[in-house]
């Protein structure tokens, strides 16, 4: 059991903010604690080779509608405690799959688009970072959410739009925003011109299509996105996004990883995430050089957004 992880679930447990579910080996999870120093009774140990218990969550498992695995596949990879903790989440036995310590990004997005699956409607899995700036105010304070900065490279159109709809009910479910969403380009409302901007152009029809409730708007350069003065002179119609934008949408990862870095470098801000979303259910992917400080602010982040989600 990593040392990291389970450091951050038991002081986020004994903290009372989540309860925390241990899944692998129950012996080696139980040497480990106490070895540590740990109280037993704060985790919830759940052992792999527990063959009535996997049996009981293979059962419940094969019954949901739509499911990509049966029995025996569905056996063999859940003898990976990754596998096992999905499984428990996606028949409500858990509320959160946090992972990410000892396996690679790749492997938690696989194993959630088999286990949990997309939600409805969504073309890809991406991510969303939540930023705290010490210099800055918008119309949400210090905060501005932005995505993705992590997961999808190069997103087609549909696959924009799945990634601002998604952030959009992230930050709904997660801090109680009213959404207003910037779909961010080199252009604005056709300053340039260029495949590049049509894609968000594009992304922009899918995601007001799809989601007309949503306040999306763009294409948006970054200042007109977010000062409301800039927005005034250039978005000469009337939007409920321009200039006083609280989540920014990156047309692809260049820019994403980019922007992510230098609002950390030059505006000193704090990026919390990166957050997975477009899953049915929340999946949360935790950087392997993660220090236990984040691991715990990302744990209760995924439980606040599992409880805006079922209250849902």
């Amino acid at each position: 059991m990593n040392e990291k992880m389970m450091q951050a679930a038991y002081e986020t447990a004994k903290e009372g903010y989540v309860k925390s579910i241990l899944v692998g080996n129950a012996e080696e999870i139980k040497k480990a604690a106490t070895e540590r120093g740990y109280e037993l009774d704060v985790f919830t140990i759940v052992d792999i080779n527990d063959e009535k218990y996997r049996d009981e969550l293979i059962a419940k498992y094969i019954a949901l509608p739509d499911t990509k695995l049966k029995e025996k596949p569905l056996i063999r990879r859940m003898q990976d405690p990754l596998y096992f903790a999905m499984v428990m989440e996606a028949v409500d036995d858990a509320d959160v799959t946090f992972a990410g310590i000892d396996n690679t990004t790749g492997d938690v997005l696989l194993a959630g688009q088999y286990i949990i699956g997309l939600q409805p409607g969504l073309a890809t899995v991406s991510s969303t970072g939540l930023c705290e700036f010490p210099n800055w105010e918008g119309s949400e304070g210090p905060l501005l959410a932005i995505g993705d900065s992590a997961v999808c490279t190069n997103p087609n159109a549909e696959q924009l739009a799945s990634i601002a709809i998604a952030a959009c009910d992230t930050y709904a479910g997660l801090l109680g925003w009213e959404p207003r969403c910037a779909m961010i380009s080199y252009s604005t409302l056709g300053s340039g011109q260029g495949e590049l901007v049509d894609k968000v152009k594009e992304a922009l029809r899918i995601a007001n299509e799809m989601r007309p409730d949503l306040a999306i708007d763009g294409e948006f350069q970054l200042d007109a996105a977010i000062k409301p003065e800039v927005a005034a002179k250039k978005v000469k119609r009337e939007s409920k996004v321009a200039g006083k934008a609280n989540i920014l949408i990156w047309p692809d990862l260049n820019v994403g990883n980019t922007g992510v870095k230098l609002i950390q470098t030059f505006g000193g801000a704090d990026a919390y995430g990166p957050m997975l979303q477009g899953f049915n259910k929340i999946v949360c992917d935790c950087s392997r050089g993660a220090p236990v400080s984040e691991i715990k602010g990302n744990v209760v982040i995924s439980a606040v957004r599992a409880a805006g989600m079922k209250k849902k």
